[in-house]
């Protein structure tokens, strides 16, 4: 997810070209798109709360795990108001309260990011930095924005490949439902719905098949948010509350701690790589 006035600005725009092609389609799809975008703002502003820091308990001692936090606006936290209500913070707190062990977080997401922006946030780790495991939600834009599919995952993919070559252990949270927004009118909330899906399928496929973990989080959290929305969704009604962010790292938390070796359930929703791809 994004910038909500830009992401549904170009939502019409994709829409119209997944099959209503009319004038009087077009047109209809501007006019929602322009509703939505009145109804959404941009309460949140631009930025997330910090929140990189070490993560732990007076009780927790020894070296801490380091935690790498990828991707767009969800993976940033915007919409949480506090540090500990971000998405990176929620994962390394439970993290570190199941490891018993610190948990050092590294959000390097960023508000409005696609996927091609997986690269850049990973050139911009300098120092010798190295994750122990890292978290990549990342998606809403590339649908809002008219990025193919393959192009999407593709990219997804060379994160990926990056990540574990250099022996960090990988978890992606595939693209969200978008058919959850309901400022969002129909039928742009269905075919949102619809691409958005397609993504989440391609993007676990790459993910699972370079031996990362991939958590299907419209099947996992994603019915949180349809059916309460009033405490899933923050201000804006586009980004996840405080409640969100928690209902979101605890669907991911699974995977992070199966990645780790600390696991050995795979749950609903969740995908391990075959066995001849982990370590």
């Amino acid at each position: 997810m994004s910038r909500a006035r830009t992401a549904l600005v170009a939502a019409g725009v994709v829409l119209a070209g997944v099959g209503v092609t009319t004038g009087g389609g077009r047109e209809l799809l501007r006019r929602q798109a322009a509703i939505a975008r009145a109804r959404i703002g941009k309460p949140l502003g631009e930025d997330a709360i910090p929140a990189d820091k070490v993560w732990k308990r007076k009780s927790y001692d020894g070296p801490p795990l380091h935690l790498l936090v990828l991707g767009d606006s969800i993976a940033a936290g915007l919409g949480a108001e506090r540090p500990k209500d971000t998405l990176g913070a929620r994962i390394a707190r439970g993290l570190a309260g199941e490891l018993r062990r610190p948990v050092a977080l590294r959000t390097a997401a960023v508000v409005g990011s696609e996927s091609s922006a997986l690269a850049g946030q990973l050139d911009g780790l300098t120092g010798g930095y190295h994750a122990d495991v890292a978290v990549i939600v990342v998606g809403g834009n590339d649908v809002t924005h008219r990025v193919p599919t393959a192009t999407a995952a593709a990219l997804l993919e060379e994160a990926v490949v990056r990540l574990r070559t250099q022996g960090t252990e990988v978890v992606v949270g595939t693209c969200p439902d978008l058919g959850a927004l309901r400022p969002v009118p129909q039928p742009l909330r269905s075919l949102g719905s619809r691409m958005s899906r397609q993504l989440a399928v391609a993007q676990a496929e790459v993910a699972v098949r370079n031996g990362a973990h991939a958590v299907s989080l419209a099947h996992v959290v994603g019915p949180f948010f349809i059916t309460n929305p009033d405490e899933m969704f923050s201000l804006d009604r586009f980004h996840p509350s405080a409640l969100g962010y928690k209902r979101t790292a605890k669907a991911l938390l699974p995977s992070v701690l199966l990645a780790l070796g600390h696991a050995e359930r795979v749950p609903f929703g969740h995908t391990a790589p075959p066995p001849s791809l982990e370590p």
